[in-house]
């Protein structure tokens, strides 16, 4: 008999590091993840809307994971490495030494996560100039972005922080520098939180403007003059130190890096969808949005010519695939906000008791309660009377409002385990309510989307999806593997190996679709009135604040 000689597998690491913890994976060139680890990683909130991390112990973390996967691996057949990370600001001296980015100076606290909302008063006032470049991140500056952070630095820690910084990194851009000894940046970070535009660079009038004519002096050196394209391989690949610590060999090829929830939409937004009876089959991906939905969600939707939606950041050009534009909706808290109600509740110790006496998660738990609760009506018929108005972090999208706060209405005396569940459904309803309110602000400027693409951790609860399906009334589409960021982490490492010829290419290959959640339409007219009353909501709140602010 003839046989043919099987051609080893080549594997890819994909590292990402989110919120609270750091994970790797390695993922084999059919985007199958063959090995996964984790590893929390520390945050400290000196104050209220002050988040801060420490830069060494993500590193470590990122290391301890990522020996973990590749563990009896023949390392020959790992052929690259991918970062991706939340969008946080990371501050080094000189030397690359950790700054304190706060008052007590504590050096190791180098890191102002994405979700800090220190910088209000410097955003605001970035704002009132309304400068051009405001016009790409949907006309209203984040404070999550970067550029108000910087002038709070500036301001708040001139002498101990600002003074002696040498570089200033999105948590992405500093994974790809401290495993190559390279400080370009991601094309991703630079253009998507930073204001650096893919035809024109920098702008030296934005920075004089907002009082941050320091970066201009020396050219850009300390944010960023060696933009790259996200997997796009990065100096020599791995250094030995770097090599070392991460138990890999030397000069395996790094990728530019991504930002966590567009890695997320790189792992399954370019997916095969053949045979699956979705509207985007035989359609471009512009009719597709990847949502990511962790400690807070994003919305990622691409389009051929750049579409400007009031309130949804972008557009950015091939921030996340290349020669596309991206514009990127989002809620501050999803998860965190999912957590906060139900760990707020009166009744949280007995539902944690009764969770664990079952084997279930406290999540598996409460959606096996809505079940028995409903009776005759589909589940989410029960908060006909109970709607929520969820930014209690205030509003990314597309309202742009800071300032809005979480709202409940149709409260009782009760305080049992049944009106846990139904505040608990209410939250993600009001969740899958912003997301409709994003999509149709997307629709309204020129995005044609029908087909949802859900992952991370939330895509897992299959109340939320459901949720997402029957509201916004898109089929949701699940991928095969759940770790979809680690795998659009890995994708990029494909990349920078070589072994793809297009990141289009990787994408096609190794994301992989799992399972089709449709919506289900005879419940459309119940949704259509709770998005009415959805809205209703943030309209009595801004009349309430108007009468307040009369006084």
């Amino acid at each position: 008999m003839n046989s043919k000689k099987q051609t080893p597998v080549k594997y890819y690491v994909g590292i990402d590091v989110g919120s609270a913890s750091v994970r790797a994976a390695l993922v084999d060139e059919f985007g199958a993840v063959v090995a996964h680890a984790d590893q929390p990683i520390q945050i400290w909130e000196p104050q209220p809307d002050h988040y801060e991390q420490s830069s060494a112990d993500i590193w470590a973390a990122c290391c301890s994971v990522t020996k973990k996967v590749v563990c009896g691996v023949d390392a020959s057949r790992i052929r690259g490495v991918g970062f991706d990370a939340t969008c946080s600001l990371v501050v080094v001296d000189k030397q690359f030494q950790p700054l304190a980015v706060n008052c007590e100076g504590q050096n190791y606290r180098n890191v102002i996560m994405w979700m800090d909302h220190r910088a209000v008063s410097q955003v605001e006032r970035i704002n009132a100039t309304q400068h051009r470049v405001l016009s790409y991140v949907g006309g209203v500056m984040s404070v999550e972005m970067q550029p108000p952070k910087l002038l709070w630095i500036k301001e708040n820690l001139k002498e101990s922080c600002w003074e002696k910084a040498g570089y200033f990194f999105d948590l992405p851009d500093f994974l790809s520098w401290k495993a190559t000894g390279v400080t370009a940046r991601s094309l991703c970070t630079v253009v998507c939180k930073w204001t650096y535009t893919s035809d024109g660079g920098w702008d030296d009038s934005f920075w004089k403007m907002i009082g941050l004519e320091d970066l201009v002096k020396d050219k850009y050196e300390k944010i960023g003059n060696h933009v790259l394209s996200p997997g796009e391989s990065v100096g020599n690949g791995l250094t030995p130190e770097a090599a070392k610590d991460l138990g890999l060999p030397e000069g395996i090829a790094v990728a530019a890096s991504l930002i966590d929830a567009h890695a997320g939409g790189l792992g399954v937004i370019g997916a095969d969808v053949k045979g699956h009876n979705l509207p985007c089959e035989n359609q471009p991906i512009t009719s597709r949005v990847a949502m990511i939905c962790g400690t807070s969600s994003c919305h990622m939707g691409v389009s051929e010519t750049p579409i400007f939606v009031p309130g949804v950041w972008g557009p950015y050009y091939s921030a996340m695939v290349p020669g596309l534009w991206l514009n990127e909706g989002g809620q501050s808290a999803t998860g965190k906000l999912i957590d906060h109600v139900v760990r707020g509740h009166v009744t949280f110790l007995e539902l944690q008791s009764k969770a664990a006496a079952s084997a279930h998660s406290i999540y598996t738990y409460l959606n096996s309660h809505l079940d028995l609760i409903k009776k005759s009506l589909p589940v989410g018929f029960l908060t006909v009377d109970l709607h929520v108005w969820p930014d209690f972090h205030g509003n990314r999208s597309p309202l742009t409002d800071l300032t809005l706060k979480g709202m409940v209405v149709g409260l009782t005396l009760s305080r049992g385990l049944d009106e846990l569940a139904l505040i608990y459904l209410a939250t993600i309803q009001a969740i899958a309510l912003g997301t409709r309110h994003i999509l149709e602000a997307m629709e309204a400027a020129g995005h044609h989307i029908n087909t949802l693409f859900l992952c991370g951790g939330l895509s897992k609860n299959p109340l939320f999806v459901q949720m997402h399906a029957d509201i916004t009334g898109k089929p949701v589409v699940l991928s095969k593997e759940v770790e979809s960021v680690l795998v659009g982490a890995a994708i990029l490492g494909a990349c920078a190996s070589g072994d793809f010829a297009s990141i289009q290419e990787a994408m096609a290959k190794m994301g992989k679709i799992g399972r089709v959640v449709q919506p289900n339409h005879e419940h459309k007219r119940f949704y259509d009135k709770k998005y009415e009353v959805f809205l209703k909501l943030v309209e009595h709140q801004r009349e309430y604040r108007s009468i307040m602010n009369s006084c």
